[in-house]
């Protein structure tokens, strides 16, 4: 047993807690006040007995030794820290040492109820909290104080800090005091033996910022056996767990302390249950803390204090205490000087020189310092000895992660054993938005909220239906045949509240699928997976969630073949549609292709044990062709393998079997369609005994009759109620979503956007913004490096190369003109090697460039040299470029002229090609010598090929040419945005359509360029020109289910079940003018296209299976051309020139084309496709581009349109290519990446690849036109628009139905044109 000298621990203690003046208004204090609590207060509540040795000691924890001197040292302020927190078990508070309180106090009563709040209580004097004042305050019935009153508890009842609103919370849960459950009382108070009572537990805390702390104001809240809201049940009594709390707030002038008190007996519940967590047992621990509520900066994090996370720090708020009182603890909430976060006392170490800010966490401070619970009921505990010299080393330090203020220094907390612990602070993101965090000794576990089902990690809504995507690859032997197959598609789809669960696997080999009809395991994985839950039983998601590896090994009988399937989990999708892989290799018995498989309801066995669940059975089935019937059977050996975690007490607590029960089992193949087809309906509970059969209740065997999205819950023998899942309403036999965004039941912050799904919602942020780390605040998108600006980039020096940047930290190399090499590294160019001057004249090479000088006795540039000796009258009679060039040559003798001298041929003509001899620049001419325009090039540049000046055109220019060329001209060159310069197509015909430059003034021409009258249009709208014939001024009357466009340029997008009509106004989004074109029930719309000649929208329908257009003229019908050989036709592409349409078929891996009335329809690809998508056409230069999103190899490919020459164009750094266009204007081919997030554009060769906007939310489809790009998302579920030089974003439609929009295209007035 250690000794502590008794002067030295009692010299230091008194100079810790400090000496009370002994004003009268403190001594009259001091009469309140019990003699037991006077003593806590005045001695700091510090142990006088060692409870190693059970009897008296002076001292207490042990000390740090002094290894020099040989005797004990004063102990640090961390070791004091600790110190107190250890031995406040001695002395704890009872409930008669809280401050006073009953209405002969004058305290008001809260009204009885499970979510009442006070009237607001004006304050005397404004109290601070943080760095603001408030005049009011708000009692709930919660266990909480506000300053604005509150919202509905279910919008921060059952949720972590920070909340919404300004709060103190000295115990903030679900709290009910309903039927005389308990009292709340407040009042504020000035009386001097609660403001002296006050002074001392402040200036106990804080000794050294608060030891002049005299309050003038106090406002206190006491919670008397106050109860926890439980559902009431008939013939149930109500819990008779009741708590006693209080918080008070003392305040002067300039600061304001909370004491909150917890008596000995005062915790008797630490949670509550959630609303709607119906029969699920689980606690939600009460939240104890302070929250600033929302920041007016909403770039910063609302600032926050949390005590408490777990069950454990719950219940040490009474066991332990920052002011040596066990159940007693103090914070300094608010000052008029700056206060970054609330700073908890510390019982003589002041860090004030350490402010606590945001997100700091004391629940780990206040789990267990010793494994197990702290209780200091326990007069037995066993003593815990620590080496000399090392009383806190075995203490790990936790630094705090502060943000309020840049870069501060870190605060140390200790906490038990906690060096490698992760907790909730730093990891919450790993658990589902579903679920909540909780903190364990060991580590953190994640635990789904009620409602949902799950591991923590993966929750999902329970009894909801569900969805299965994935992949499945075999190599197979079926009787002597090899088989195999690479990623054909698997998709199931599960009736969560029965139980049943639907698999289909397309496009696997005849053989094979008929071999595999009886391997019901295949589908029945998904069974077990959702099976419906008897009481006590869990069904397998609700074990692994959706990550797990699913081994079986089947064996057949009587060949014994045997194959081996691994069925791989991979997480949930962002639609939370479960995605998995599987992989089949091993040999079947063969089975004829008009045999049908049988196979009766059976019962397995899963046995659980620590992150493994087997199971072992054998099965007959049968097959039958006519009547021939043979039974066969196997048997099947599973494993599943999980993660768990392992640090929640409970996480063994699935029982040790259960048994699966499969009411009825089916199993198909289908030829035409190619599918083979497994359909179970499951529940799993208990292993039976053989005993008489009881009524089963119908919510386990599905017989029930709740909705789709509503849960049965089973009553007594074959009674059951119906209940909608969350997200929906209704009485439970008919439900509808409920929109969470329009009713504000969401919890999208500031920058966000809500947007409600079908039983759910989601938040997104708002453009230009990005989820920060959290998942839950939108933070502005900080703009990328440019290594080109910055000088990160690795390119040559700056006179040698030229850096391009492409988005990001994406650059590229390339070497100036005169310079060669790689962009990284380039040399000069000696362009005297070449032979590039004049025979008579000297070349000399410089970096970069070179010169030419005529060698003495001759004129010249030097790439033209004379001889001098040519007399000055010989010039008449010379050609117009032997004149020029001898004026020039004599001219040459003042070389700071720069005069060029034109270069002749043998006949005297200009030769073609011209080059400066002083400046290297080189430019075509024509037989006149003037120059070509756009044909100059820069020295050291290959010099441009000239053709003779005297070559005749391909064709003559046209009118409209001529007159475009004698406008560019007296313009400049460069028209501003509001001169009219007319349009030729291709052929330099007039186009149809003319406008003033870049403005809305449009009107039809003839084929002359002359304009029709009565065609001229006001901003906003634009005429349907046709060439020669004026529109008819009247339209026919529209049938009632279709709404005739408006004229002028806008855009058509698919959504779901309708198409809809967007007007632009030049690039913008008239929002406003949008509508729905055409209602299509029944279907699902994806691909879309415009035929500009006849007018026609063409779309392809993965519901219908089909491809259909409609004329855009009112009172159109809709006419289908595509009905047969389709599977899931996605993208589609109309070429208008040659009348022909291409699509891709996602579901056949197919290619295909036809003339635009369906006929001539031909497959150009059927291999080498995985998830062929999107696809567009570049009619001038006849190619065909298309994406496959193979998550595997994603690309994207080109052809011609007859299908030769087909290649990969790009196939590096993309993800999932979703959307795809052809810009005929800028010649770029153009796509919209939903992996990489990016929007991407390269040249038709797959060169100058460039980024353009690379924040891109869910792209599904995408079109370019004039300067905008426009493209669906399926985060945003809207319309977005993306300037194609800035690459910003600039408007989004968000249409007022909210779904999934699929395919884009744009409507001219007329057909667009491009140039080769």
């Amino acid at each position: 047993m250690r000794t502590r000298p008794s002067g030295r621990w009692q010299t230091f203690s008194e100079s810790l807690i400090g000496q009370w003046p002994r004003t009268v208004a403190n001594q009259r204090a001091g009469r309140a006040l019990s003699a037991d609590l006077r003593s806590k207060l005045e001695t700091g509540s510090v142990a006088r007995r060692d409870t190693r040795s059970g009897g008296q000691s002076q001292g207490g924890a042990s000390m740090s030794r002094d290894p020099t001197a040989g005797r004990l040292a004063p102990p640090s302020p961390l070791s004091l820290l600790l110190l107190l927190l250890l031995l406040s078990r001695v002395g704890a508070l009872r409930s008669d040492e809280l401050f006073p309180y009953g209405e002969a106090r004058g305290d008001q009563l809260l009204p009885e109820g499970d979510d009442e709040s006070s009237v607001a209580v004006k304050l005397a004097v404004p109290l601070h909290f943080y760095d603001s004042q408030f005049t009011s305050l708000y009692v709930g019935t919660n266990g909480i104080i506000s300053t604005q009153d509150f919202p509905r508890e279910t919008q921060y009842v059952d949720d972590d800090f920070p909340t919404d609103f300004p709060a103190i919370a000295p115990f903030l849960a679900d709290i009910d005091t309903s039927h005389g459950r308990g009292r709340i009382l407040y009042r504020e108070d000035t009386s001097p033996a609660v403001l002296s009572l006050a002074a001392r537990y402040v200036r106990t805390g804080f000794p050294l910022t608060g030891s002049s702390f005299t309050p003038t104001h106090a406002f206190l809240a006491t919670w008397v056996h106050v109860g926890a809201y439980g559902v009431v049940r008939r013939g149930v009594a109500p819990s008779g767990e009741l708590n006693t709390f209080q918080a008070v707030l003392a305040s002067d002038e300039s600061d304001t302390y909370a004491l909150f008190l917890y008596p000995a007996d005062g915790l008797q519940f630490f949670g509550t249950c959630p609303k709607e967590s119906y029969n699920v047992q689980l606690k939600l621990p009460a939240r104890v803390g302070f929250c600033r509520g929302e920041a007016d900066d909403l770039k910063r994090e609302t600032p926050y204090f949390s005590l408490t996370n777990t069950e454990q720090s719950v219940k040490n708020l009474y066991q332990l205490s920052n002011l040596g009182i066990p159940g007693a603890w103090a914070f300094h909430i608010g000052s008029r000087l700056p206060l970054d976060n609330v700073r908890p006392a510390t019982a003589g170490v002041d860090h004030s020189s350490k402010p606590l800010e945001h997100s700091f966490s004391h629940a780990a401070a206040l789990e267990s310092y010793f494994e197990g619970n702290f209780d200091y009921y326990n007069e037995k505990e066993e003593d815990i000895e620590y080496p000399p010299g090392e009383a806190l080393e075995d203490y790990s330090r936790v630094d705090v992660s502060l943000s309020s203020k840049p870069d501060p220094g870190p605060v140390e907390v200790f906490t038990y054993n906690g060096a490698n612990r992760e907790t909730c602070e730093d990891s919450h993101g790993q658990c589902s938005r579903h679920a909540f965090c909780t903190d364990y000794t060991t580590g953190f576990c994640c635990h789904c909220q009620s409602r949902f089902y799950g591991n923590g990690k993966h929750c999902l809504p329970e009894g909801a239906p569900h969805r299965v995507n994935g992949k499945v690859s075999g190599r197979l032997r079926v009787g002597h045949t090899p088989v195999h197959f690479t990623d054909v598609d698997l998709h199931a789809y599960i009736v969560g509240n029965d139980g049943r669960a639907y698999t289909a696997i397309s496009h696997i080999p005849q053989p094979a699928a008929q071999a595999l009809l009886p391997v019901m395991p295949m589908g029945g994985l998904f069974g077990w997976l959702f099976a419906l839950e008897r009481p006590g039983s869990e069904n397998g998601f609700s074990i692994t969630g959706a990550t797990f590896v699913h081994d079986m090994e089947v064996t057949f009988y009587p060949g014994e073949e045997r194959v081996r399937i691994t069925q791989t989990a991979e997480g949930l999708d962002p639609e939370n549609y479960l995605s998995i892989k599987t992989n089949i290799e091993g040999q079947l018995p063969f089975i004829p292709a008009d045999f049908t498989a049988h196979i009766a309801p059976y019962k397995e066995l899963y046995h659980h044990r620590d992150s493994v669940v087997t199971s072992s059975s054998s099965r007959s089935f049968s097959l039958t062709s006519g009547s021939v019937n043979q039974t066969l059977s196997y048997h099947i050996d599973q494993n599943i393998t999980y993660e768990v975690c392992r640090h929640a007490p409970g996480h063994l607590a699935i029982p040790a079997s259960q048994q699966l029960t499969v009411d009825r089992a089916f199993v198909l193949y289908s030829r035409d369609e190619g599918v083979l087809r497994f359909a179970v309906t499951n529940q799993i509970g208990p292993v039976e005994v053989d005993s008489a059969p009881a009524p089963v209740n119908p919510c386990y065997d599905g017989s029930h009759t709740c909705d789709t999205t509503a849960r049965c819950h089973p009553g007594t023998g074959v009674e059951y109620t119906c209940e909608c899942t969350p997200g929906f309403q209704g009485d439970g036999r008919s439900c509808v979503d409920v929109n969470e965004c329009a009713t504000g039941f969401h919890r999208c912050g500031p920058n966000s956007v809500c947007v409600n799904l079908v039983g759910s919602y989601r938040c997104e942020c708002h453009i230009g913004y990005e989820f920060a780390d959290d998942q839950h605040t939108c933070i502005l998108i900080a703009p990328p490096s440019n290594p080109c600006q910055d000088g990160s980039h690795t390119c040559a020096p700056e006179g040698q190369a030229r850096c391009i940047h492409h988005g990001g930290s994406s650059f590229s190399c390339t070497c100036l003109p005169g310079f060669v090499g790689t962009g990284h590294q380039c040399s000069d160019v000696d362009e005297c090697g070449e032979n590039r001057c004049h025979e008579a004249a000297i070349c000399y090479n410089t970096p970069g460039s070179f010169s030419c000088h005529c060698q003495p006795g001759y004129h010249g540039d030097g790439f033209h040299c004379t001889n001098a000796s040519v007399p000055e009258g010989s010039i008449s009679g010379l050609k117009p470029c032997e004149q020029q060039q001898h004026h020039a040559q004599a001219e040459h003798a003042y070389p700071e002229l720069r005069i060029h001298i034109p270069q002749c041929d043998d006949q005297g003509n200009f030769m073609p090609l011209q080059c400066h001899g002083n400046t290297g620049f080189c430019w075509c001419v024509d037989q006149n010598g003037n120059e070509v325009p756009g044909t100059q090039t820069p020295p050291g540049s290959t010099p441009p090929h000239c053709g003779l000046p005297s070559e005749p055109t391909q064709r003559p220019r046209t009118v409209c040419e001529r007159w475009r060329e004698s406008l560019l001209e007296h313009y400049g060159g460069v028209p501003r945005d509001d001169q009219y310069v007319p349009q030729c197509d291709d052929l330099g015909h007039f186009i149809p359509l003319q406008c003033h430059g870049k403005s809305d003034f449009c009107w039809c021409v003839d084929k002359d360029g002359r304009e029709l009258q009565g065609t001229r249009s006001q901003p906003g709208t634009m005429p349907a020109c046709i060439p020669t014939t004026v529109p008819p001024l009247v339209q026919p009357t529209p049938r009632p289910d279709v709404t005739p466009p408006s004229v002028g340029t806008f855009l058509l997008y698919a959504q779901g079940q309708q198409i809809g009509h967007l007007p632009l106004n030049g690039s913008r989004l008239q929002k406003d003018a949008a509508k729905t074109l055409l209602s299509l029930h029944g279907s699902i719309v994806v691909g879309i296209d415009y035929d500009c000649q006849e007018k026609m929208v063409y779309w392809t329908d993965v519901a219908g299976r089909t491809i259909s257009r409609a004329s855009l003229e009112a009172g159109a019908e809709p006419e289908t051309i595509i009905t047969s050989g389709l599977i899931s036709p996605e993208g589609l592409a109309i070429d208008h020139f040659r009348r022909t349409m291409y699509w891709t078929d996602s579901g056949l891996d197919k290619i295909e084309r036809a003339r635009l009335d369906g006929s001539e329809r031909k497959v150009l690809f059927h291999t080498d496709l995985v998830n062929p998508r999107a696809i567009t056409v570049d009619p001038i230069r006849g190619n065909l581009y298309w994406t496959d999103w193979n998550r595997e190899a994603p690309k994207i490919e080109t052809s011609s349109l007859d299908g030769e020459n087909r290649r990969i164009l790009i196939n590096k750094d993309i993800g999932l290519p979703n959307g795809l266009t052809f810009d005929p204007f800028s010649k770029l081919l153009c796509w919209a990446d939903a992996g990489t997030k990016k929007l991407e554009c390269t040249l038709p060769d797959g060169t100058g690849r460039r980024i353009i906007q690379s924040h891109l939310n869910y792209p599904f489809s995408i079109v370019s036109y004039a300067d905008h790009f426009y493209h669906t998302d399926w985060r945003r579920d809207g319309v977005v628009s993306v300037n194609k030089d800035s690459g910003q974003f600039t408007d989004e439609y968000l249409p007022e139905q909210r779904s999934h929009l699929y395919g884009i295209t744009v409507v001219y007035p007329y057909c667009p044109s491009g140039r080769k």
